[in-house]
C-alpha cells in the first residue's frame, strides 16, 4: 500500500510508464504490452479505469504488475491481507502470481506470524 499507483493515470498506463521510463520502450508499445499482461490475469476490462475505480483484487493485480515491469523483477508483497482484506486464503495471490511468473525473477511474501492459518501449506 506503500507505492500506490497514480490516481490520475489509467491502471494500464501506471503499468506502461515503468517499461517507458526504465528502458526507453515506445509509448504506444508499451501500452500495448500493459495491456497484454492486464488479459494475463483477466483484468482487461479495467485497462481504462483509474485507481479509485478499482476494486481491491484489481489494484493488487495492477500494482502486481506494475512492479513486474521492472527488469529483473523481485517482488515484495507486505501483508497481502491489509491490501485485500476480505480474502479467506491466499489462493487469489498465488494464482495471480503463476499467471505473470515469467515477469519476474522472484517474490517474497512477509506477514504477521497470527496470519499463517490463511496461507496454508504455502
Amino acid at each position: 500500500m506503500d507505492v500506490p499507483l497514480i490516481s490520475n493515470q489509467d491502471i494500464y498506463m501506471n503499468i506502461a510508464l515503468i517499461k517507458e521510463y526504465h528502458e526507453d520502450m515506445p509509448r504506444r508499445q508499451a501500452q500495448r504490452l500493459a495491456v497484454e499482461y492486464l488479459e494475463r490475469v483477466d483484468l482487461e476490462h479495467i485497462a481504462y479505469k483509474r485507481n479509485p475505480a478499482l476494486n481491491p483484487e484489481e489494484r493488487f493485480c495492477g500494482m502486481l504488475l506494475r512492479a513486474a515491469m521492472v527488469k529483473d523483477a523481485m517482488i515484495l508483497i507486505d501483508q497481502p491481507f491489509k491490501i485485500i482484506p476480505h480474502l479467506k486464503d491466499i489462493q487469489f495471490i498465488t494464482t495471480a502470481l503463476k499467471k505473470i511468473d515469467d515477469l519476474y525473477l522472484n517474490c517474497h511474501i512477509y506477514d504477521y506470524q497470527w496470519m499463517e492459518e490463511k496461507y496454508g501449506e504455502l
